[in-house]
């Protein structure tokens, strides 16, 4: 539990201090200290900073200050908070990163956010998306509920995929490419590797270590930005399409 409280913005401290509240019910800084294993010196600062937040209230008395916790909900209101926070700050955070300099790029996205960095990336330019060597990944359990966002998303911008999987896709019957409008093509198994290759406006990314709907953990994605390169990438796609079975 301490995780997911920390998950949605507390600090160790302050999680581990209204977890012990939810359990006490409602205790003085003595007994915060020894159930939530916080040192008592650090308890007091914390305790203000979760009154101030609104997820405990002190009971005033004659001895020492009772602290009590308020209904979990309040986690709730947080969350919503932030969200409108950061939804008023949205449109000028994505004017900034519309406006970044040059024609020509490189970078690099890891690990399974890194994924989903670039499949937002795909949503931000609203191109035609061409691929090679697709494994399903986008089934992976790791980013698969973000995938069901993603495709609903990819539906409502009218975004066209055009696939050339690779062969283990069409030996295992998978049914997951009618998430893709035909015609799709399959690269014979001769030419089956771990790697692909997706290229959308004028980027090309490309990443290895995949296997059939599965997505390395510590998956490195290599991005490019060049308009002349990819459109070089769109050509050789299509005599790679046009030379593979549907």
């Amino acid at each position: 539990m301490t995780e997911i409280l920390q998950q949605l913005g507390l600090s160790l401290n302050e999680a581990k201090i209204y977890e012990a509240l939810l359990d006490l019910k409602e205790a003085g800084v003595g007994e915060i200290s020894s159930e939530a294993q916080v040192h008592r010196r650090n308890v007091y600062d914390t305790i203000k900073r979760l009154i101030d937040k609104g997820l405990i209230f002190p009971i005033l008395s004659k001895g020492e200050n009772i602290y009590a916790p308020v209904d979990p909900d309040k986690l709730l209101e947080l969350v919503r908070e932030k969200e409108n926070i950061l939804n008023k700050a949205l449109p000028e955070l994505r004017k900034k990163y519309a406006q970044r300099p040059g024609k020509q790029e490189a970078y690099i996205y890891r690990g399974a956010e890194g994924f989903k960095n670039y499949m937002r990336d795909i949503l931000r330019v609203g191109k035609d998306v061409y691929f090679i060597g697709g494994k399903l990944i986008w089934q992976s359990r790791e980013i698969k509920g973000f995938s069901e966002q993603f495709f609903r998303e990819v539906r409502r911008k009218k975004i066209k995929f055009h696939c050339v999987f690779d062969a283990i896709v069409k030996e295992k019957g998978e049914k997951g490419v009618n998430l893709f409008p035909p015609p799709h093509r399959f690269l014979p198994p001769a030419y089956s590797t771990n790697s692909a290759i997706t290229i959308f406006g004028d980027y090309i990314v490309t990443y290895t270590g995949m296997e059939f709907k599965k997505l390395d953990e510590n998956v490195t994605i290599f991005v490019l930005k060049d308009e002349n390169l990819a459109e070089s990438y769109k050509i050789w796609f299509k005599f790679i399409f046009s030379h593979c079975v549907g």
